[in-house]
């Protein structure tokens, strides 16, 4: 038998940051409840700032009955003359029951102790306490906090507790709170509590009360009345997904307004105003024809027929956060960049500080401006030096999230080359999964020199990534530099540059982070891992080699020819496990007795004598050799009893091995 099941925890208004991080696991984390509990069925979750809900339409009134059966040590080691031994006494008093009440059975490997139990399933109402409390205690906000005498903690007050199984108030209690029918309005339709005789009536009063509890209903509204503006005023709002879950989560009965700051602020960098306005406001920035206007969106929160003074509220509030922002702006423009002041600020501890963090990157981008053919190395070098003068400027000091970026407009300002303040601008990315990458070789270098030295000084100092803890995101550095490698055709072998720039890290073990990097590619590239581990088992080392070779090995893998392939390419690789595959290996042409020999010999000479424009074109002529291989393989004895011609066969086999281990050692490769 079931029935509806509604539960709905009363809190103060939610963060909207922290609870967002745990809304992935809420769901999750109820489901472990319930299989614990034997009270599996579906549901849903709903969340207002002010009320967390689940909602179960169909939920079991009892745990279904149970038959538990124990098996025990066997009978012949279960009693000795007669008389149980300790292992039965233990299995006994393991079942919770006498000696007596134990029997035995055979499950086809002899006969042992064995005890049946017949569970009577318990009612829900009795389990449900219980099961709201484990659930509570689960959830995981970051900070919590304490209020009134009580000594446990939430991420907020709890206000109120209502459990309803079907029309009937199951007791409970959650932090000192009484189930109760009754549940809060949106706090403009009133302050006082509304009751509700069951769930249909606890939903239909909710939504007359001003509470939309279903978040997507929330997001819905927003966008409509966004979309709307959009089409009135001419205007395009930029849909920041994650400020829009923000405000969907800090909202009841949400409304998009339309506000305006004064035009003399957007003389300030775009991006300044739009993180003024999210960080500090949850506003959403518009454009009009691609460029920001002097509008905002705010979600309001309030159940109201007039949202003017709403609006001139939040107008009259961002004014002093652009002023705020015009007045840094100003400032650091006045200054200028200037570096020095970074030899107080500490990188790591160990690393010295972010003067002696630029003076290695600098290293690093003279060497792979050598390595890569760049002719201003001395802007380079400068442009290495400024690239963390911003993080002195009193506009990143407010806005951590603009550092590179404020670099980029200070160096503009003050007439910097192209090259360098673009650089500047660029030196962080990839930042993220789908990031844009540096649009230059020159601005590459910069990246990559910060993310080099990023890994090799944290390495040095022992700040290694360890099992899902990266607190200084070594992996993803690791990531941007394959991408950049990629994105810009750029030969960079990383293992020899980390050991020809190991000198200026007196700590580092190159080994250990060469394994690192190498052991991060089978997470970057999505191949079969056995291609990689064959591409890297040709010695190649060079990142973006490595990436051809995968885009034009992999395909030939995952088809269905591969097998066919396969089986001939590993005799290949079996017939050579016990000849050096590394040294030269001669062949004698007057030794050949069949002429499958000389037909695969000299159509391994043709394919290896042509030049390819890419891997595909040479891993297609070297897999045309299968024909000639299987022939050779069906009419030639390669353990010829004479040594010589048994050598000479086998160095052949060599040699059209040593052709495929320029791109992959085919031996590795598994499907």
């Amino acid at each position: 038998m079931t029935k509806p099941l509604l539960i709905e925890i009363g809190v103060e208004e939610l963060p909207a940051i922290p609870f967002l991080k745990e809304l992935p696991n809420i769901e999750k984390k109820w489901t472990d409840i319930l299989e614990k509990y034997k009270l599996v069925s579906e549901f849903d979750f709903f969340y207002t700032p002010r009320r967390l809900v689940l909602w179960h339409r169909e939920f079991q009134v009892k745990q279904e009955d149970s038959v538990v059966e124990q098996l025990g040590a066997p009978i012949a080691i279960a009693y000795k003359n007669g008389e149980p031994t300790g292992a039965a006494l233990s299995f006994a008093k393991k079942c919770g029951v006498s000696i007596e009440e134990i029997s035995s059975i055979n499950k086809g490997k002899g006969e042992v102790l064995y005890f049946k139990q017949e569970l009577k399933g318990t009612f829900s109402k009795v389990l449900l306490n219980q099961m709201i409390n484990e659930f509570m205690q689960s959830l995981n906000f970051g900070k919590s906090m304490r209020w009134g005498s009580r000594s446990d903690s939430f991420i907020r007050p709890i206000r109120s507790l209502s459990v309803m199984l079907g029309e009937e108030l199951v007791e409970a209690e959650l932090f000192g709170i009484a189930s109760n029918n009754f549940s809060f309005p949106h706090r403009m339709v009133s302050y006082e509590p509304f009751t509700f005789e069951y769930s249909g009536d606890y939903f239909c009063k909710l939504d007359k009360q001003g509470v939309i509890l279903y978040p997507q209903e929330r997001k819905k509204i927003i966008l409509e009345q966004m979309a709307k503006i959009e089409k009135d005023n001419g205007l395009k709002i930029e849909i920041d997904e994650e400020l829009l879950e923000e405000v969907v989560a800090i909202t009841e009965y949400p409304s998009a307004l339309l506000g305006k700051f004064d035009e003399e602020f957007l003389t300030l960098p775009e991006e300044v105003i739009v993180t003024s306005m999210k960080e500090h406001q949850r506003y959403f920035a518009v454009y009009k024809k691609g460029k920001l206007t002097n509008h905002f969106i705010v979600v309001s929160n309030s159940k109201t027929d007039d949202f003017s003074h709403i609006i001139a509220g939040n107008e009259k509030v961002l004014r002093p956060r652009l002023a705020d922002a015009m007045f840094f702006y100003k400032n650091d423009l006045s200054k200028g960049l200037q570096n020095e002041a970074l030899k107080t600020l500490v990188f790591v501890e160990g690393l010295g500080s972010m003067y002696d963090k630029c003076e290695r990157e600098a290293l690093i981008a003279n060497h792979l401006g050598q390595l890569f053919g760049i002719k201003e190395l001395e802007l380079l070098k400068r442009t290495v030096m400024l690239s963390k003068a911003d993080l002195l400027s009193e506009m990143v000091y407010e806005f951590t999230e603009l550092q590179g970026l404020m670099g980029y407009y200070y160096a503009k300002a003050a007439n910097e080359d192209k090259l360098l303040y673009t650089a500047l601008k660029e030196q962080y990315l990839p930042d993220g999964e789908d990031s844009e990458l540096p649009s230059n070789i020159f601005s590459s270098i910069v990246a990559l020199s910060y993310k080099i030295d990023n890994l090799m000084g944290l390495f040095s100092v022992g700040k290694i990534p360890t099992g899902s803890k990266d607190p200084f995101g070594l992996r993803r550095a690791a990531a941007g530099i394959v991408k950049i490698a990629i994105e810009h055709k750029l030969s960079l072998d990383i293992s020899k540059v980390i050991s020809e720039l190991s000198v200026n890290y007196p700590n580092l073990n190159p080994s250990q982070i060469i394994e690192f990097f190498n052991e991060r590619l089978f997470k970057i590239f999505d191949v079969n891992p056995s291609v990689l581990k064959a591409v890297l088992g040709s010695g190649e080392g060079d990142i973006y080699n490595i990436s051809q070779k995968l885009c034009a090995l992999n395909p030939i893998v995952l088809s269905d020819d591969f097998k066919e392939y396969s089986a001939s390419f590993k005799r290949v690789a079996n017939i050579v496990t016990d000849i050096d595959t590394n040294s030269i290996l001669e062949i004698n042409q007057e030794l050949f007795e069949e002429d499958a020999e000389e037909n695969l010999y000299n159509n391994y000479l043709n394919v290896v004598s042509k030049e390819y424009l890419t891997y595909d074109e040479e891993l297609e002529a070297l897999f045309g050799l299968k024909p000639l291989l299987d022939e050779f393989f069906d009419k030639v004895f390669v353990n010829h009893e004479n040594l010589n011609i048994k050598t000479n066969r086998k160095n052949l086999i060599g040699l059209v091995y040593q052709a495929f281990k320029k791109i992959a050692d085919i031996k590795e490769i598994t499907i």
